[in-house]
């Protein structure tokens, strides 16, 4: 099968215009005859059920939360970028659009990254009018800071909070539509399984997480909107809800899957302090542009930092990356950490963190200032840590973030299942092999405000004579069955392992062998580790409880079981492409200064990948990647 991006003709800065002025069109009178379901409430999903509701369809909302504002989305901190330029420093849509396929190592299509440039400065207004209070200058403009490589500032920040500010933005838009009976919300409901009728995707079957009960929904088109599956990790920076199991389970219906091996390790989380935690936390990227990481130059340092004189402090990423410092791309600055801390010069308790020190800043700047900008970021350091980072330097360590890969999908951001939509991190569109900091509240927003209304219009336009479906047809039928015989499964084991304790030795297994770097050696031990773990969870796994009734651990069990699947094919993702590019770092392929090394001849492509059955080797469908407004360079910070 040869892949079709569907990227519009034309020179790249009019390629979105020219989608726009010739995507077809619904008319009002027709729209309330098209029924679209949207899963999650984060802020693609809810901004693209707010406004596909506002222009009159009649859409279907799901979150396994018990609130549509209790999404990840939440969790976002440090900003969203716009190239609006504020700064007056040299920033443009240009700008952006290089900032970003430099910063994914040249892994990622210039349509898509140009389109969300250019609909960056369309979100800053957006969010404004919706009451987003993003930080300001004394003379109320709107103010912006500086984030990972780049060199400009423009990212545009509600304190450390813009992540739940924009989704509140978005939540408003959202209830008002439920409100108004456009939207029908089902909170509490889990994605089980995608319906496929006639080859285009036609609904869902999902479970009542309150009651166990199995339903299933009908509609013209299915969007997914359900984030990202770092938390397959186990320690991540994500919720503890987080998971791949609804993209998962389209990808065995017949959406391809792009580039999972591609996952992004946040640099500066709070190290992990003992065996009992469950997730990590996460500290906005924006500290990094006050902060200044350092390690001791000697191993085995005891000193307070406070005690280390700067003569005895090596600030490693201003000595390695001397043009960004500080604001090197999280994956360099992720693994630059990992070296210093396996080489011996890590610090606290467990030696396993590196500094970041405001003391500096503070000196220059004034507390008053550096408690403006990221006060409630020191304030939840506090409560954790019981250190005040004012008085002493914060310890920050790397920890799984963020997908970069996802399901496959072209310019209108469908996927290979006609249909079927996948929408913000659920997709592998924008970020290429590392996503820049700020990039994905903006990701999000612009597929869901911007991209999704235009191009499910276009889809839906052909769908205007189709009727809705019979909950009753073989399709569904068939789908419900396949469900249920999965649960009743996982029930009947009875083993006396948790599914919490597949996680764990999932996840070690993951950061081991393919996080922040990969070896042929390791990748190959990992897949053969997970094939024998996946073994023992199918004989020895227990899940307590019931199916028709709440039950959390079944709940973790059936999302385990994808993990268990997803974890190969991001091994085998990482074991087939012999390069170094971004978040995937090979041991093999790398510069005499331990610098990631691309091979543009054989691997510039996407790599997508299709499902073909239980027990079968999935079939690698490359998209190749053509470059005509940029030059292919080597990703240098120096």
């Amino acid at each position: 099968m040869e892949l079709n991006a569907k990227i519009p003709p034309g020179p790249l800065k009019d390629k979105w215009s020219f989608y726009k002025d010739h995507a077809k069109l619904v008319n009002p009178a027709n729209r309330k005859k098209l029924d679209v379901i949207v899963v999650g409430t984060g802020l693609a999903g809810s901004a693209a059920a707010a406004s596909l509701a506002e222009m009159g369809y009649n859409i279907t909302s799901f979150c396994f939360q018990d609130s549509a504002r209790r999404a990840h989305s939440v969790a976002a901190q440090g900003g969203v970028n716009a190239a609006k330029n504020y700064k007056n420093d040299g920033d443009s849509t240009y700008r952006m659009f290089y900032d970003t396929i430099k910063g994914g190592d040249f892994r990622s299509r210039e349509a898509n990254v140009y389109r969300l440039a250019e609909c960056s400065a369309q979100l800053i207004d957006q969010a404004v009018a919706q009451g987003v209070p993003f930080g300001r200058e004394y003379g109320g403009y709107l103010n912006n800071r500086s984030f990972g490589g780049v060199q400009v500032s423009r990212t545009f920040y509600a304190r450390g909070q813009t992540g739940q500010q924009l989704l509140l933005g978005a939540y408003q838009a959202l209830m008002r539509q439920v409100a108004a009976k456009n939207v029908k919300l089902h909170t509490r409901h889990e994605m089980m399984e995608l319906v496929v009728v006639a080859g285009k995707a036609r609904g869902v079957i999902v479970r009542n997480l309150d009651t166990g009960e199995i339903e299933r929904h009908t509609a013209h088109a299915v969007i997914l909107a359900t984030g990202g599956f770092g938390k397959i990790y186990y320690l991540s920076t994500l919720a503890m809800g987080c998971n791949a199991s609804a993209i998962w389970r389209a990808h065995k219906k017949g959406a391809f899957m792009a580039c999972p091996s591609w996952t992004q390790v946040h640099p500066t989380s709070l190290p992990q302090s003992g065996s009992y935690q469950s997730k990590l936390t996460l500290m906005s990227e924006s500290l990094r542009n006050d902060g200044r990481i350092w390690v001791p130059l000697k191993t085995g340092e005891n000193r307070n930092p406070n005690d280390i004189p700067e003569e005895e402090r090596d600030y490693y990423l201003e000595r390695r990356y001397p043009a960004f410092g500080n604001l090197a791309p999280r994956d360099i600055s992720s693994r630059a950490a990992k070296e210093r801390i396996d080489a011996g010069f890590g610090v606290g308790p467990q030696k396993n963190a590196v500094y970041l020190d405001f003391s500096k800043a503070i000196r220059e700047q004034g507390k008053q200032k550096i408690k403006e900008k990221y006060g409630n970021l020191f304030d939840m350091y506090r409560k954790i840590t019981a250190t005040d980072a004012y008085a002493e330097p914060m310890m920050i360590s790397p920890a799984a973030h963020f997908s970069m890969g996802g399901l496959w999908v072209d310019y209108e951001l469908m996927t290979t299942i006609p249909g079927l939509f996948a929408l913000g991190e659920a997709n592998f569109a924008d970020h290429g092999a590392n996503r820049l900091g700020a990039n994905s509240l903006l990701q999000a927003c612009v597929d869901g405000y911007f991209v999704a209304p235009y191009t499910v219009s276009n889809y839906l336009s052909g769908e205007i004579k189709v009727p809705r479906l019979d909950l009753n047809r073989q399709e569904f039928v068939d789908a419900e069955v396949e469900v249920r015989a999965h649960l009743s499964r996982l029930l009947e084991i009875k083993g006396d392992k948790t599914a919490d304790h597949y996680h764990k030795i999932l996840g070690k297994l993951l950061y081991d062998y393919c996080g922040l770097s990969r070896s042929r050696e390791g990748l190959l031990k990992a897949i053969h580790d997970i094939r024998k773990l996946r073994d023992d969870f199918y004989h020895n796994l227990k899940v307590s409880g019931e199916e028709d009734e709440m039950n959390a651990e079944l709940e973790k069990a059936g999302r385990v079981s994808d993990y268990l699947e997803i974890a190969e094919l991001m091994c085998y993702d990482a074991l087939t492409r012999e390069e170094s590019c971004g978040a995937h770092f090979r041991e093999e392929y790398q510069s005499p200064e331990g610098e990631a090394l691309r091979n543009d001849e054989q691997f510039c492509f996407v790599s997508a990948w299709q499902y073909r059955g239980k027990g079968q080797e999935e079939l690698l469908v490359p998209e190749p990647l053509k470059f005509e407004n940029v030059e292919l360079a080597v990703r240098s910070y120096k």
